[in-house]
């Protein structure tokens, strides 16, 4: 796939693609514009026609290493970002947290170190701690893209989140998108929010007070103050919703900390998605979840697998959004595939 006919996405949100990709780490939403994101989209979009074919390789990357350094446990990001690396036709290295020299006393600093000099392109950060894919950032020679840090941000999940919406939407600039459930703990409500607003989505961040984190409205600035705003009734999230993407809730980072809501039942009762509340949305109203899932508690089964869920693909989407972030930061044109 070469020449830029190989990467036209079917959308509105259509801008003239930059020679070279800005960017060295996509560590943040917040560090990408409206054509940063519209350019991944687009070679994403192109990358994704590769998962229909009988070969899936390509030798982009040929000769390339990608790291994937993964502190946290991850069944859908880290198999997509392994999957993206070696279609890609690099060499894709896994080290999980407990096989890597932490476990013996190693900081993470010496552990990228010592990486790092093994010359690596690419290093993929997954932690538990907000900034740890920041701090590698500036430590190592190669890319860092961050899969997720703490409560922070998972940029690649809004990004594949949005080439998702824009697939089935054609755009996603003036779309109503509620995002609904733990938001005080999601990093990807947090990403979710940036993203869409900076395409131009107007966002409703929905939980009961005490998921909501105070501020977040201002999270990325004056964009997210101008699209996102917060509703605690269910009703009023869904009210002609063209997206709504569900959350679990993170009992995994509570850490020991006091129930913010009184019990799974109540709490599935009022922010549930079901049959009877997705019908407040708009007929055509598509249906998201970064996963895991928590059927029956944040989404009923029959949702779930409904036909307008959209869960399945945006695994799929993962994987071709994942293998255009490493196109372009190894210097990939964007818009030319190969």
């Amino acid at each position: 796939m070469t020449g830029a006919s190989a990467v036209t996405a079917e959308t509105t949100d259509r801008v003239v693609l930059p020679p070279r990709f800005a960017h060295r780490h996509l560590l943040s939403m917040r560090d990408l514009s409206a054509v940063d994101i519209t350019t991944i989209l687009d070679v994403a979009n192109a990358f994704w026609t590769l998962g229909e074919q009988p070969v899936k390789k390509l030798a982009s990357l040929r000769g390339k290493t990608v790291i994937n350094l993964f502190f946290e446990n991850s069944t859908r990001t880290r198999t997509s970002f392994e999957i993206a690396a070696k279609r890609m036709g690099a060499d894709a290295v896994n080290i999980s947290g407990s096989s890597s020299s932490t476990t013996k006393g190693e900081t993470l600093l010496d552990t990228v170190r010592n990486l790092d000099a093994m010359h690596p392109e690419v290093v993929v950060v997954r932690h538990a701690f907000g900034g740890a894919a920041e701090m590698v950032a500036g430590k190592l020679s190669a890319s860092v893209i961050n899969a997720g840090d703490g409560q922070h941000e998972h940029p690649t999940q809004a990004l594949l989140d949005a080439a998702t919406i824009r697939r089935h939407k054609g755009r996603i600039a003036g779309l109503s998108v509620a995002i609904v459930g733990d938001i005080v703990h999601s990093r990807v409500a947090r990403s979710n929010a940036i993203g869409l607003a900076t395409m131009g989505a107007e966002v409703r961040l929905c939980a009961p007070h005490t998921l909501i984190p105070r501020g977040i409205e201002q999270i990325g600035g004056a964009v997210t103050q101008q699209h996102v705003s917060v509703v605690h009734k269910l009703e009023d999230a869904l009210d002609g919703a063209d997206v709504i993407m569900m959350l679990r809730v993170q009992n995994e980072r509570t850490g020991g900390e006091a129930p913010r809501f009184p019990n799974t039942r109540e709490f599935s009762r009022t922010y549930g998605l079901s049959e009877r509340t997705l019908a407040m949305a708009k007929p055509d109203a598509i249906v998201l979840h970064p996963g895991p899932i928590n059927r029956g508690v944040e989404m009923s089964p029959q949702v779930a697998d409904g036909v307008q869920s959209l869960i399945l693909e945006q695994v799929s989407w993962g994987v071709a959004v994942r293998m255009a972030v490493l196109h372009l930061l190894t210097g990939g044109s964007p818009t030319e595939i190969s």
